[in-house]
């Protein structure tokens, strides 16, 4: 699963990099972002053009009664989002880019750390990242929902969820899943919301290179969703 990551990059920057309009208010460097928390994500229209958008992480259907409903879709497995009700539809027509600046996943007793706490496994976290620093382009979905029960006039919740796959040999290591990290040059298919060949789609939705990400054990300080700085990525 992916359920922390950061978020340190501006709007302005992360739409210049991916070549999207924006007009959304900062929502500020967060280096432990957290399900519920407001994302940033990249969408497209009929016509090709890109816009940076601000979602709920944690997707919540159209159908949905409650919001809470979100809590338990922060991730959708690649292997059955073309099945499962609450990611079919959008998977066919609302799709996204979460962009990230690494993620963070727990593996016990790895790079030296004690491999036992009061006979139980000691997990540590790890920051995984681009070699090259550049932003993750992890495939997401999204969808609007408004509570029925506030009438037509309520607000609409925009929400997002994170697309996993099986694990490359370099996540292996720390995790069976990982986030699927969408290469440039398939972010145009990706997007187009006219594009609904799911069976063309599903093939995307691979394992990254192996080259792509490195990793280091960081600060347990990752633990506690509260602390949100620049200290939490450095190596330990």
């Amino acid at each position: 699963m992916c359920g922390r990551f950061v978020s340190a990059s501006t709007p302005e920057r992360i739409a210049a990099y991916f070549g999207a309009d924006t007009t959304v208010e900062p929502l500020g460097s967060n280096y432990n972002v957290a399900p519920t928390n407001d994302i940033y994500g990249i969408v497209a229209d009929t016509t090709g053009s890109l816009e940076l958008q601000v979602f709920h992480w944690g997707l919540v259907p159209m159908w949905a009664k409650d919001r809470k409903v979100g809590q338990r879709m922060i991730n959708a497995r690649a292997e059955t989002i073309a099945e499962k009700p609450a990611f079919k539809g959008e998977f066919k027509k609302h799709r996204c880019i979460i962009p990230m600046d690494g993620f963070y996943e727990w593996a016990p007793g790895l790079d030296g750390g004690p491999a036992t706490k009061a006979g139980k496994p000691l997990k540590r976290p790890h920051f995984i990242h681009r070699v090259d620093g550049e932003p993750l382009a992890v495939a997401g979905l999204w969808a609007a929902w408004r509570d029925r029960a506030d009438g037509t006039d309520a607000p609409w919740l925009h929400s997002a969820a994170v697309i996993t796959t099986s694990a490359n040999d370099t996540m292996a290591p720390i995790h069976d899943r990982m986030p699927v990290i969408l290469p440039k040059a398939m972010w145009g298919m990706w997007l187009d919301p006219t594009n609904q060949h799911i069976e063309v789609l599903a093939k995307l939705l691979v394992p990254a290179p192996e080259h792509l990400l490195e990793m280091h054990a960081v600060s347990t300080d990752v633990n506690n969703v509260r602390n949100k700085g620049p200290h939490l990525v450095e190596p330990t």
